[in-house]
């Protein structure tokens, strides 16, 4: 198969786990001998290709107002004015239909549009080429791809967004598939109408993670080293972690790694105050800081499409304590590999922290089950050959 592969961005640079996984379909579908392109953008004028890794790469200048990507924080007006222009951007067709003509793929496997816009699709369904459609997240549903606000995790779309992604759910049965990368991702479109008739798939991203020596133990009463790792804001649920563990009896420490807006860390420095037991350490290697913490929490407060951060802790052997909430509960099972809580009652959480500190025969279990429990999600192979069945299906149709 020649295949075009269509997202906002690719290595070197990624801004969350749907360009990590993209880069690793993309090269496992070559070395199984298909004939593999990338299309993503870039904050430069006219498009430009290069080799990344062995695959052919193009990047095409944004044709917007700014690039989504850096740190600054454009005003309100511009904000609304890029995301109108998202809506559906028409000058990006020209892109298309320019890299189509070059390329001339049997079929195009679409990912995050950011940037793009759903006029990708009309663009290559002109051409009579067959595509399908990957979940990562809720673009398009939501002009913020999360569907959260400051009150919380929204229910369903709200006005705004109903405006701009007006016309999305009758050009989504253009597509040949569409793909989640959890059940609850693709329920969540195809129960709201997109996608209606569209053959669904659901196929779970992979990871490399090499396997770390032993099962963890605890001992009774012995301190518990608690982890996060991530982007520091709201809808991450850092907050929500820092006030449980402050609040709970858990003889031990904090540690939190990543990034995120200086304004909103600072808020959370501050929150912290000089409590000893917690530490802001940044940007840290992955390895290192899993092997340096007995237990890791993902708190998120939005419908996290899967977390592959969940998935990275149990294949280091680590208990997870997880929302449930969106594709979280589809990796981290209630009492066999790590427990769940609701943000909707914040003291589940302390109470999660507290059962894994106190019943070391409970933690030992759920280590034991850890990496085992998601082995399939260790496998690229397995996740290549689902997508090449896909793609194969498509085209046929």
């Amino acid at each position: 198969m020649k295949i075009l592969y269509i997202n906002v961005l690719y290595s070197p640079y990624v801004a969350g786990g749907a360009e990590i996984s993209l880069k690793l379909i993309a090269e496992s579908m070559q070395a199984r001998g298909h004939d593999v392109a990338v299309l993503s953008l870039a904050p430069r004028e006219g498009i430009h290709s290069e080799q990344v890794d062995g695959v052919r790469v193009y990047r095409a200048g944004l044709r917007n107002y700014y690039w989504p990507f850096s740190q600054k924080h454009p005003n309100a007006f511009r904000r609304l004015a890029w995301h109108l222009r998202d809506r559906y951007n028409a000058a990006i067709r020209s892109d298309i239909e320019h890299i189509l003509q070059i390329e001339q793929p049997d079929v195009v496997s679409c990912h995050n549009l950011v940037g793009w816009s759903v006029a990708v699709w009309d663009e290559i369904a002109r051409a009579n080429i067959p595509f399908v459609q990957v979940l990562h997240d809720m673009y398009l549903l939501c002009a913020n791809s999360n569907m959260y606000k400051e009150e919380g995790a929204c229910h369903g779309q709200c006005f705004r967004c109903r405006v701009l992604r007006t016309g999305h759910e009758r050009r989504s049965l253009q597509a040949s598939a569409v793909v989640g990368i959890s059940r609850n991702i693709l329920d969540r479109f195809r129960g709201v109408g997109y996608f209606a008739g569209v053959p669904h798939h659901v196929i779970y991203n992979a990871r490399r993670i090499p396997a770390v020596s032993g099962a963890r133990k605890r001992e009774p009463g012995a301190p518990l080293k608690i982890g996060y790792i991530g982007t520091l804001s709201p809808i991450k649920g850092v907050e929500w972690l820092i006030t449980q563990f402050r609040k709970s009896k858990v003889e031990g420490s904090l540690y939190i790694a990543g990034r995120g807006q200086a304004e909103y860390v600072r808020h959370l420095e501050n929150l912290v105050a000089t409590d000893p037991r917690i530490t802001f350490a940044g940007y840290v290697d992955a390895a290192d800081f899993y092997a340096g913490i007995d237990l890791l929490v993902v708190p998120s407060c939005w419908e996290e499409p899967l977390g592959m951060v969940a998935v990275e802790g149990l294949a280091n052997n680590l208990p997870v304590i997880a929302s449930n909430r969106g594709g979280l509960p589809e990796t981290v099972i209630h009492g066999v590999n790590g427990l769940l809580c609701e943000p909707a009652e914040p003291d589940s959480l302390g109470e999660a922290l507290t059962a894994l500190w106190q019943d070391n025969v409970l933690y030992n279990q759920l280590s034991q089950r850890a990496r085992q429990s998601i082995a399939p999600l260790l496998n690229p192979d397995r996740m290549a050959g689902e997508y090449e069945t896909v793609l194969q299906a498509a085209i046929k149709k």
